[in-house]
């Protein structure tokens, strides 16, 4: 995913945790921002003896090629999770004035020889690096390894919003009047309590409430879990319980019933395979068994539909290589769970036409009926603008041939009746705050005009549909990350809405 480079990093503080037994628990704040999706499946190096000097940091869209604050955090001196309930100390330290480098070079991976890509395998931890591939690995299951207890990551407490004032008009933006048919853009004046700016995060959305789980500021990366309340624009964070995630970014959140399904993600080098349940009831993590020995990848960028008790998951990167096959997780049962590999990752026969999509991440999938709806991504090399359909009750793929296509990664993508809403992401050479709209009847490219004053453009954002609106939470333009809330009011024409029984012929 893609972000900014910073001038500096930020010098390393040491901080006192509480502990029962007197021990300290040392975590090293290094600055951690930069993207690239060059690098985006390609873990860095991370020495103990590195002077405090500006990280060298490329900037193209699909990956925080970046150190973490928490790359140590499987020490054995971590917090136990009895000891983390009973200390709220976190790092509050101020890493001072940060500069950044909105400037995007071309979307390239030939920039590293093969000697060097081989260079950096030996030196990326183990656990970032894989060396089979999908089809014939032999997994291990996750809940046969044990693993350090976790403290919840959050950015330094800020002060409580109150019930923002009505804005005074002569402060206004001078925007066009839009007609009762068309779609509108506006901001959404939130309350409650502080949350952080945040880039490549999930938005989930249960009931009237978006949750919104992990994701990275311009520093480090969280595993904290935040509700907006999409009726009242009310945030909160609830008190978290139970075997918590490691902070994360790019992974992917599904909501199965009342409760949220993590899979995979990583910081900085580290890529993951997990699978983490909360209930969002009593705020209880999980880590359920995983039955079985087959399970996908270390992977982040992935994408997650939910159909017929399955999670169906498709691509993504594991630290080595980008990904195009499709496992599912059988949730019919959230306490115990089993993967299946359902499309492997070979490709087309001796005519050397594409029978599926080529290997992605950055990309968006949804579920309509039965088919799985593929749009874009990047391998890391090509940004791409192709659209690809999979049925999963025939198990088949198949490409849409569209005249016109548009290029996409970090975008987000949502279900609107018949259409299916595009909105920002990266194009391979800027981000957009543009809204597409391809008709899922005609499976042609739409572009509607949208009225008000939009959101600046951006990508690695969340985008949840409620109440005839889409909301857009956080996100990230090339140097900032944001935290603000962008309202599409969608109109009673501006999409058909009246189309609301389907199907798609491909």
């Amino acid at each position: 995913m893609s972000d900014a480079a910073k001038s500096g990093r930020p010098p390393n503080k040491a901080v006192k945790t509480k502990s029962i037994r007197s021990t300290k628990s040392i975590d090293k704040s290094v600055a951690s921002a930069s993207s690239g999706h060059t690098a985006l499946y390609r873990g860095s190096d991370d020495s103990e003896d590195e002077p405090t000097v500006p990280l060298p940091r490329s900037h193209t869209p699909g990956h925080l090629a970046s150190k973490s604050i928490n790359d140590r955090r499987r020490k054995p001196s971590d917090l136990s999770i009895r000891q983390r309930s009973q200390s709220t100390s976190q790092i509050a330290s101020n890493p001072g004035p940060r500069s950044y480098v909105a400037t995007l070079p071309p979307i390239s991976n030939d920039a590293e020889t093969p000697a060097e890509n081989e260079d950096k395998e030996k030196k990326r931890p183990a656990a970032s690096r894989t060396n089979s591939s999908i089809g014939g690995r032999t997994a291990v299951s996750t809940s046969a390894t044990a693993r350090p207890a976790v403290k919840i990551t959050k950015p330094p407490k800020g002060q409580h919003v109150p019930f923002p004032p009505l804005p005074d008009a002569k402060d206004a933006p001078n925007v066009e009047l839009a007609p009762a048919s068309g779609m509108y853009w506006s901001k959404a004046f939130v309350s409650g309590s502080p949350h952080s700016n945040l880039r490549a995060h999930t938005t989930t959305l249960i009931g009237s409430n978006i949750y919104i789980f992990g994701g990275c500021d311009a520093r480090t990366c969280f595993n904290s879990v935040y509700v907006f309340d999409a009726d009242a624009f009310y945030w909160s964070v609830p008190y978290m319980v139970g075997d918590i995630p490691f902070p994360l970014r790019a992974m992917t959140c599904t909501a199965v019933g009342k409760k949220l399904v993590v899979f995979g993600g990583g910081d900085g080098p580290a890529y993951y395979n997990d699978v983490y349940v909360l209930d969002t009831v009593n705020f209880r993590w999980t880590k359920p068994r995983i039955h079985g020995d087959r399970i996908p990848s270390k992977r982040r960028a992935h994408t997650a539909c939910l159909y017929k008790n399955g999670i169906y998951v498709f691509g993504g990167g594991d630290g080595v290589r980008a990904l195009n096959e499709i496992w599912r997780l059988d949730v019919s049962d959230v306490t115990k769970m089993s993967w299946k590999l359902i499309s492997g990752p070979e490709k087309a026969g001796s005519s050397g036409k594409e029978t599926r999509p080529k290997a992605r991440g950055y990309h968006t999938a949804n579920m309509v009926g039965s088919k799985l709806i593929i749009f874009g991504g990047s391998d890391g090399g090509e940004c791409f603008d192709d659209v690809w359909v999979y049925d999963i009750e025939t198990h088949i793929w198949k490409s849409v041939d569209i005249p016109i296509t548009y290029r996409r990664l970090s975008h987000t993508s949502t279900i609107v009746g018949s259409y299916l809403f595009v909105i920002g992401g990266h194009d391979g050479s800027d981000y957009c705050n543009d809204v597409l709209l391809l008709n899922l009847v005609t499976m042609t490219w739409d572009k509607r005009k949208v009225y008000g004053q939009p959101p600046s453009a951006r990508g690695y954002h969340g985008t949840v549909l409620y109440d005839s609106r889409l909301m857009v939470i956080g996100g990230f333009d090339g140097g900032e990350v944001f935290g603000d809330v962008s309202i599409l009011e969608l109109a009673v024409h501006a999409y058909y809405s009246q189309i609301s029984h389907f199907t798609i012929e491909v």
